[in-house]
């Protein structure tokens, strides 16, 4: 089991390329953060916290840079008032706390010889940390399966061609809601099958209704891996 420690991080960069949505890149105030690919942390934005009273109130995000980097991303949309406090609050410099590792969404048993990566939006961040780890290059047939609202919503670019690089087995498709409609899972499975090893991440909903189908079709319920600590 991981060790969850506490950092206290500035926030070195903060990109925003459509209204709404940010990246911010973390530096640990001291050392190097410890997680695994696929891992999250929780995030405060308390001005106050001391580090050693009682944790601030917090959120959760996907780590999305690999274990590797000595820097931490995390990618968020303005939805709620958490989220309203950090556009608000955070800003280049800012220092915030963050306690990780949490999670094991990779750690689990799944096949690495055929394996189907579905996000919808911002679910795809956690895979992003996978991705762009050396281990990556261990799986003999990823396919990823990316929705978007559009184009400009694909944030990932970056991060997606260095995939690419590490595993050149990786088969990419984007489907962006205004122009290809929504991810389709009867589509996915009748391109996968049922002996695959399905991740999904996304919307809770669509997290929900998208394990519901595979089960009906067969996938074996350990087979079908979710992100979903929301």
């Amino acid at each position: 089991m991981s060790i969850v420690k506490k950092y206290k991080a500035e926030v070195i960069a903060i990109d925003s390329f459509i209204d709404g949505v940010y990246t911010l890149t973390l530096a640990p105030e001291k050392g190097r953060f410890r997680y695994s690919p696929g891992q999250f942390l929780h995030l405060a934005i308390d001005t106050e916290y001391d580090g050693a009273s009682q944790w601030p109130n917090s959120r959760c995000f996907s780590l999305q840079t690999s274990p590797d980097e000595t820097y931490a991303k995390i990618t968020y949309a303005v939805n709620g008032e958490f989220t309203h406090q950090m556009e608000n609050a955070i800003k280049p410099g800012s220092e915030v706390w963050v306690k990780l590792p949490y999670g094991e969404l990779f750690d689990q048993e799944h096949s690495r010889s055929h394996t189907v990566f579905i996000s919808g939006g911002t679910g795809i961040t956690p895979y992003l940390s996978l991705f762009t780890d050396s281990s990556f290059a261990e799986y003999q047939k990823p396919v990823l399966y990316a929705g978007f609202r559009s184009r400009i919503f694909n944030l990932y670019s970056n991060e997606l061609r260095r995939a690419a690089t590490i595993n050149r087995n990786l088969v990419e498709n984007y489907i962006y809601q205004d122009t290809d409609g929504i991810l389709n899972i009867d589509d996915i499975f009748a391109e996968n099958g049922v002996y695959a090893s399905y991740f999904i991440s996304g919307p809770p909903v669509m997290i929900k209704s998208f394990k519901k189908a595979l089960i009906l079709k067969g996938v074996d319920e350990k087979n079908i891996l979710t992100d979903d600590w929301e």
